[in-house]
């Protein structure tokens, strides 16, 4: 199904598109780049309880994107095999969140880029009010905008998890290349801050 709506509406929903796919992109690109100069053993370090890795989230958003932005709108992934399958998640629920032993950090972050493609593609050549349905969701049939909200979301959500993740990796933090986000601190500042927030929680303790 091909966008068909003219005029002033069809003006208006391609702004609103572009502004979408901008914000998605801007948090598919803080994500990857949280990989960038990882050794492969990095990348894939269990730094939490529950297992969550850098590579792992990255390979966890590509099904996340493709799975919504896919057959929810009745296009399917070029070849199956690259991604997750049901019988996987039925032997590991976790199946989606580390690389296997035959996947490394560029294949992955290459599928991630396809993906994103693949996505886009969804995007531009279908109505944002085109009905979809997610078989995994209670409320059943959706409209595409409230899918790329949907995906932007969460997609939001795992790269402040890789923000964190790369800062215990390592140390380095920032929004983008170039913006740490954070102040401009010498040398010492940056301890003397992380002690203050460790008084500050004593004294609240006490």
């Amino acid at each position: 199904m091909s966008q068909t709506t003219g005029g002033t509406a069809g003006v208006a929903e391609l702004e609103q598109k572009q502004i979408l796919k901008k914000y998605l992109q801007e948090t598919r690109e803080a994500l990857v780049w949280k990989l960038e100069g990882l050794t492969e053993k990095q990348a894939r370090w269990p730094l939490v309880p529950s297992g969550n890795n850098l590579l792992g989230i990255v390979k966890h958003c590509a099904n996340v994107e493709i799975g919504y932005l896919g057959p929810v709108f009745g296009r399917q992934w070029p070849d199956p095999a690259e991604l997750v399958s049901d019988q996987d998640w039925e032997q590991d629920p976790q199946a989606d969140w580390y690389a296997t032993e035959d996947e490394s950090v560029a294949s992955v972050v290459d599928l991630y880029r396809r993906a994103w493609a693949f996505c886009d593609e969804t995007i531009d050549t279908l109505p944002l009010d085109t009905v979809g349905r997610v078989p995994w969701w209670r409320t059943g049939e959706v409209t595409l905008f409230r899918i790329i909200v949907h995906v932007t979301d969460e997609t939001a959500r795992h790269a402040g998890h890789a923000d964190i993740l790369r800062e215990l990796t390592d140390r380095s933090v920032g929004l983008y290349a170039g913006n740490t986000n954070i102040p401009d601190w010498q040398d010492g500042e940056a301890v003397a801050y992380f002690d203050k927030l460790k008084n500050l929680a004593e004294q609240a303790g006490n």
